[in-house]
């Protein structure tokens, strides 16, 4: 069979994926929301507790450290019992995490928040680890990274809507009176009931375990090296960390760079804002699917960090509403990297894979350093300068889409 007669989602034998990949689609909804509420809470506990910029970045640091601890027990574990219960077993962490938002409001530290947003942290490495690569697989090869851009492009509506939800539940509530925690409580229990539905559905619904070394095809006498050895592998391990570790500082700092250059612009407001660039997010993911039919994946993320290092040169000469709109432009471009980087990386794996994947995600700790550097910078000279950081992390990503994601096979006679 010809691969242009074969569908996106349908293997090489006829069999539909279908139902299983709109299911494993709604978690990049799930965890996009999840991403996206942060950037809210970022404001508001230096709102309400008076902490620094580097000091609020924990809250990223306590997120995305659960992702470097579970990484590696979240692929043994899948690797044991397969995609299906994992997920189950991620949106089950998911949703407990985020009902611990109720007893947070009577406990009102900090550190209690910090420890909620940790197991959901932890929920969500099972998701990204299962879901990520899952979807590479249901369907031909050559699309593998269409596909999961794809899917990505939900992870972009979530995180589209996080912060209009955060801007007008948690920044946009004042009703708590004494108790300055207590806007946070609605939309995590909102948010926690979904999962349990979702979780629900996985356990209700059969799906497909795919053995991926089925779908791996080498010529005679070759062989694939240790993902541990595949130069491909490595590169793209260190692409994804500088990547999230750029997103999550941009993402983190979005709203305090925008009160602070346009001081009429109240929190609330710029919350929205960043609902809009969330916007071209998820427009570059749709539209970077459909263009990878074709633009090889590399060269559409090489050219898309090139754009986003002049952007964030923008964002640190502090032009008023020009630097403002090159963030947006940084929005659009980073939509690709992070499926795409991922889906190069684990090419060629075969059985390899679920454990490949796990360190994948394992590099998303990234952005648990990123953001106390950034806060770190801002504190000491301006905020604008704090984008230095994100401007050399685009510089690793072009590297990476020009030279780093070529694949090497050991061939042995």
């Amino acid at each position: 069979m010809e691969k242009k007669s074969v569908s996106l989602i349908k293997s090489e034998d006829g069999t539909s994926y279908l139902i299983p990949f709109i299911l494993v689609t709604s978690l990049f909804f799930l965890w996009g929301f999840a991403h996206s509420l942060l950037d809210v809470l970022n404001k508001h506990f230096q709102d309400i507790l008076g902490i620094t910029k580097a000091a609020s970045g924990w809250i990223q640091a306590a997120l995305y450290g659960g992702y470097f601890l579970m990484g590696i027990p979240a692929g043994l574990f899948m690797k044991r019992f397969g995609y299906r219960k994992g997920i189950i077993s991620g949106l089950l962490l998911y949703a407990f995490g985020a009902f611990l938002f109720f007893p947070a409001t009577y406990v009102q530290t900090f550190q209690f928040t910090l420890l909620c947003l940790f197991v959901i942290a932890c929920g969500l490495t099972f998701l990204e680890t299962a879901a990520n690569p899952y979807t590479t697989v249901l369907g031909p090869k050559h699309s593998a990274a269409q596909r999961i851009n794809l899917s990505q492009s939900f992870n972009g509506l979530g995180w589209m809507i996080g912060p209009t939800v955060g801007g007008l539940l948690i920044l946009g509530n004042t009703s708590g009176g004494a108790n300055k925690f207590s806007s946070m409580a609605l939309p995590y229990m909102i948010i926690g009931s979904f999962v349990l539905l979702v979780a629900l559905l996985f356990i209700l619904t059969k799906l497909p375990e795919i053995n991926e070394e089925e779908g791996v095809h080498h010529e005679v006498g070759e062989i694939t090296k240790p993902f541990w050895k595949q130069s491909h592998f490595i590169f793209a391990v260190v692409a994804q960390f500088f990547y999230v570790a750029a997103q999550t500082g941009i993402n983190s700092f979005f709203i305090n760079y925008v009160t602070e250059t346009m001081p009429a612009i109240t929190p609330e407001k710029a919350a929205y804002m960043l609902s809009v660039g969330f916007f071209f997010f998820w427009f570059g993911r749709v539209s970077g699917s459909i263009l990878m039919k074709w633009i090889k994946p590399n060269r559409m993320i090489a050219a898309y960090a090139l754009v986003n290092i002049v952007a964030m040169g923008t964002v640190i000469a502090n032009l008023g509403w020009i630097s403002i709109i090159a963030l947006f432009v940084t929005y659009f471009c980073m939509s690709v990297m992070f499926p795409t980087i991922f889906a190069l990386g684990i090419k060629g794996l075969g059985a390899q894979t679920k454990q490949a994947s796990s360190y994948l995600v394992m590099a998303i700790v990234g952005g648990a350093i990123c953001p106390v550097f950034m806060g770190y910078i801002a504190d000491v000279s301006s905020m604008q300068l704090g984008f230095i950081v994100p401007l050399l992390c685009f510089v690793i990503i072009f590297f990476f889409g020009s030279y780093g994601y070529k694949t090497r096979h050991t061939v042995i006679a």
